[in-house]
């Protein structure tokens, strides 16, 4: 690559520093030096990619190996690409500034299903071949990993093999693999074949599918004896022991996430119904006080951050909290790091936590109640009342604080239209709260924001059963709420309805989908995810050319004995268990926190005693 012509067009984008590199803590090897190379991508923009958590994780953990360097790879913006085409100038790594194509394998970690056309996009700008049946011995094994690998069949034809599961073992085990792959000489086939003995690892393109007349899987069948019927996700059971990196990368420009993230555990026992992070991620493990003291020690020393944020699902779960919180300002107050919960639920608020945080400085406040009424949050088992969120935000405002955000789903199974006009009162209900504050404790300029999204079914939760709403009736809840929440102090954020189409369609489809892709690429499809760039004209003609209906994957409710195209793939929570849910939502049921009761989801076939 020519890295004169490289910094000429840099210079002539907008946020150049996204292609720079060489930001504080990146790993610095000499390529000779290394015998596999592995590029780490993610399709999006350097800003948000470098707010990925399992990113910084298995950057660091991978270049722990003294065999392998781990580089970075993020999706240009449209700017940089058009420059990039123009100069001839392939994608390349940020450390090395090498093209990607030289590299031994390419993981991209999928967040979110509009990122597929930039996955594309960038294996092209790569000069990569988009197929995987017509990549030789001389090109990368591409692979798919993170949330939306659970359900990779709209990929199968792009991708080599899928790493399932949490990875600080799974890569290790793969790059070991891929080490005496590449010392025999053997085929390509033949590392396929090696990788697919591995747990976790699944390839596409062992497993043969078929369709019924009416377009419904029929079946999906290995089609060689190396592979099992089903794959199941890798768990890591220790999370004390497990690797997290004493030094993580400062980007030179502000990211989404700029600040530490110390992940408390991993996992749910709340069980809401939408949520598909809430059941891929069980079992819950918790990391101790201890090794988070520590952790968050040698971060702090080693970024000079000012702000920890405790992650995890639902941070308010974590059985230290309390503790936890009073050691850390202990420890970082008088440094001035503040501490921020950005996943506090609102039956876990307790006032104590926002005196000791403040004593820093005030981070943001969100609460999540989801839905406008009690009924409905019963229906996604969400186990909050709102009496919980007028405690919550009572106590906010007591304690100094002005604006909180609040974020609902619309569109939800059974939702009517009580549940929406539920939401505009539940909110003039918090701005009374604010005002039944006495003057004197409560911080002036009140400001409610209120977000809502639109319900996508996804594949391993209670509804994945259940059909989306059609965009005309996303539009008319969008329009119902503009017009109730036209009040004093309150700021309403809306999704966009067609974007929420596609992305239930992906998330639910099956491999013909992969024409599609296709297509909507080659028509100019890339970050879909963000709405300037969103092209649904380019979808609907994609659809148009390949005779598949979006909304058969989108609209159409699916019956219990119904083959799903992921139906192949273990996570641990079993079929029947989400069957039995969604009839209880119907029902209006709820169902305990695990922690409490076991609720017999599955998991403790993987879990071998964690929960």
């Amino acid at each position: 690559m020519d890295k004169f012509i490289l910094d000429q067009i840099m210079g002539q984008v907008s946020k150049p520093v996204r292609y720079m590199g060489n930001e504080y803590n990146m790993v610095e090897k000499h390529p000779k030096e290394v015998f596999i190379r592995f590029a780490f991508a993610f399709p999006d923009v350097y800003e948000v990619g470098m707010s990925h958590l399992g990113m910084k994780i298995l950057y660091h953990l991978i270049n722990e190996r003294k065999d392998t360097y781990c580089e970075r790879v993020f999706a240009p913006w449209v700017d940089m690409e058009e420059k990039m085409r123009q100069a001839g100038i392939p994608l390349f790594s940020l450390e090395t500034k090498t093209s990607v194509s030289q590299f031994d394998l390419i993981g991209f970690t999928l967040q979110y299903e509009l990122s597929y056309t930039n996955m594309l996009n960038m294996l092209d700008l790569a000069g990569i071949p988009l197929l995987a049946e017509q990549r030789t011995d001389e090109h990368p094994f591409v692979i798919a990993g993170g949330p939306c690998a659970y359900n990779a069949e709209p990929l199968a034809d792009f991708v080599d093999l899928v790493a399932l599961g949490e990875g600080e073992e799974l890569i290790s085990e793969l790059l070991d693999a891929y080490g005496e792959w590449k010392d025999s000489g053997k085929s390509r086939r033949a590392f396929l074949e090696s990788a697919a003995r591995i747990p976790g690892i699944y390839v596409p393109g062992f497993y043969d599918v078929t369709y019924l007349e009416d377009g419904r899987v029929e079946s999906v069948k290995p089609n060689t004896d190396v592979v099992q019927e089903r794959v199941t996700k890798r768990i890591v059971h220790d999370m004390d022991k497990t690797y997290f990196p004493d030094r993580i990368i400062v980007p030179f420009m502000d990211i989404v996430h700029d600040r530490i993230m110390l992940e408390l555990f991993r996992g749910c026992t709340r069980g809401c119904r939408f949520c598909q992070a809430g059941m891929i991620y069980r079992p819950v493990r918790e990391r101790t006080p201890e090794r988070l003291l520590e952790m968050a020690e040698k971060l702090v020393k080693s970024t000079g951050y000012e702000e920890l944020s405790l992650s995890s699902l639902s941070s308010g779960d974590y059985s230290s909290l309390e503790d936890l919180v009073k050691q850390l300002i202990e420890s970082f107050g008088e440094k001035r790091v503040a501490l921020s919960l950005p996943s506090l639920r609102l039956d876990s608020f307790e006032k104590e936590y926002i005196h000791e945080m403040q004593k820093v400085r005030k981070t943001g406040l969100t609460f999540a109640p989801e839905a406008g009424t009690q009924r409905l949050r019963d229906v996604i088992n969400k186990g909050v009342t709102q009496e919980d969120l007028f405690k919550a935000v009572s106590h906010a405002f007591e304690s100094g604080w002005n604006s909180v955000k609040l974020y609902f789903m619309i569109g939800l199974p059974t939702e009517t239209q009580e549940d929406l006009q539920g939401i505009a009162d539940l909110v003039k209900e918090v701005a009374r709260c604010y005002y039944m504050v006495d003057r004197e404790k409560r911080q002036k300029g009140l400001k409610i924001t209120v977000s809502t999204s639109s319900f996508v079914p996804k594949p391993f939760t209670p509804f994945q059963w259940e059909p989306q709403a059609a965009m005309k009736q996303f539009r008319e809840k969008q329009g119902f709420l503009k017009k109730a929440l036209r009040l004093r102090n309150v700021n309403y954020n809306w999704h966009d309805p067609e974007s929420s189409y596609m992305e239930a369609v992906f998330a639910r489809g099956d491999r013909r989908l992969g024409r599609v892709l296709l297509s909507a690429w080659k028509r100019g499809a890339r970050f879909d995810g963000w709405s300037e760039h969103f092209n649904m004209d380019a979808w609907m003609k994609a659809f148009e050319e390949n005779n598949l209906q979006p909304e058969f994957y989108a609209h159409r409710k699916r019956e219990e004995d119904e083959v799903l195209p992921w139906d192949h793939i273990d996570v641990g929570v079993t079929k029947a268990f989400l069957w039995k849910e969604r009839q209880m939502a119907i029902k209006g049921e709820t169902t305990p926190d695990c922690r409490i009761d076991c609720t017999g989801c599955g998991i403790r076939r993987l879990g071998r005693g964690l929960c």
